[in-house]
This record gives structure tokens, sequence and C-alpha cells, in this order.
């Protein structure tokens, strides 16, 4: 990701999700944004630490899962 702030339809492309489905998870707080003026705006940063992190808790659960 090239860009410091993302608009919520670029944030959309880098996850492979849908706009509507992406402006949820932001305003539910699940995918950390910020407020600029009227706009709405996902820090790449921020957004690159939430995918690994999302990793993170996929790979954890599986490693349980193939425990049992």
């Amino acid at each position: 990701m090239d860009k410091g702030l993302l608009k919520i339809e670029e944030a959309a492309r880098v996850l492979s999700l849908g706009r509507s489905k992406t402006y949820q998870l932001v305003m539910e707080g699940a995918i950390p944004s910020i407020h600029i003026g009227r706009s709405r705006r996902v820090p790449a940063a921020a957004l690159e630490r939430w995918i690994d992190q999302r990793t993170q808790e996929a790979e954890a659960d599986r490693s349980i899962v193939g425990r049992w």
C-alpha cells in the first residue's frame, strides 16, 4: 500500500470485500479509521496491522482445531 490514508472503497479493494461490508466494519469499529471533515479514511498502516492480527487469530484457531 503506497498511500498513507485509504478511502473506504480502496480499503475494500485491499480486503477483497464489498464497499458496504467495509463501511459496516469501519462503522462498528472493527477496522480502524479516522474522520477528516465529512470524510472517513482508513490509515494504511492500521489496516495492515488489522489484517496481520486477523491472520494470526485464524492461524491460532486452526492450530486449536488441529489438536482435536
